[in-house]
């Protein structure tokens, strides 16, 4: 007998269900990840910004909290990009959890990370994502944002708004944040035409702070 369909999965955006997660996970098995570890570049390129403790929102499977410090930690909406991450020994909770957990403590974290999240979703909802996690910043809390180049932003249908460095600025700006780094990586904004994985990153600092 085939079971009841869940109503909240019919209703839920394409990136909180299972197919999206199952196709994370399917990249990261194909061609030559395979054999080489791909995302070890991008991983670098976050560890030398000493972004200290971080909250990863929307962390996915956990490709980016791999390499975070000690005492990181993930969310994201979809429940089984969670339950993959925790298979892989990383601490991530669904928003739910995390609100209820004791690591959702004021200033408990040094940066707020939202790597390929914000193009998923209209300009201000991104504004309203982040807006909702700034109180669990340290006084002088960062905000760190990725996004996509054009190839990039072209190759994912759920992507909905595309957000240039100019873009991550204004976004930071309306978070009562001053930009300290806005950067291509990892290859010059030329490359973002036709190189899927090129990206840009800005980080930015609350305002009033040291």
């Amino acid at each position: 007998m085939a079971s009841t369909p869940d109503p909240e999965e019919f209703s839920a955006p394409p990136t909180a269900k299972r197919e999206y997660a199952d196709r994370l996970a399917t990249l990261e098995r194909r061609g030559i990840r395979r054999f080489i570890d791909v995302q070890a570049p991008y991983r670098w390129n976050l560890r030398r910004l000493r972004l200290g403790r971080v909250l990863d929102v929307g962390c996915g499977l956990g490709r980016n909290l791999v390499g975070l410090d000690a005492g990181s930690v993930g969310v994201d909406h979809n429940a089984e990009s969670i339950r993959i991450a925790r298979a892989r020994g990383l601490q991530a909770y669904t928003p739910d959890e995390f609100f209820a957990a004791p690591e959702a403590e004021p200033g408990a974290f040094d940066t707020l990370l939202f790597a390929h999240v914000l193009e998923h979703l209209p300009s201000e909802a991104g504004v309203d994502l982040v807006r909702q996690y700034v109180p669990y910043l340290v006084e002088d809390g960062r905000l760190c944002f990725i996004t996509p180049q054009p190839r990039g932003y072209r190759s994912d249908a759920t992507h909905v708004t595309y957000i240039d460095l100019d873009g991550l600025r204004e976004r930071a700006e309306q978070l009562g944040a001053r930009v300290e780094r806005a950067s291509s990586f990892p290859l010059p904004r030329l490359f973002g035409e036709v190189f899927t994985y090129n990206e840009f990153l800005v980080v930015a600092r609350m305002h009033g702070t040291s």
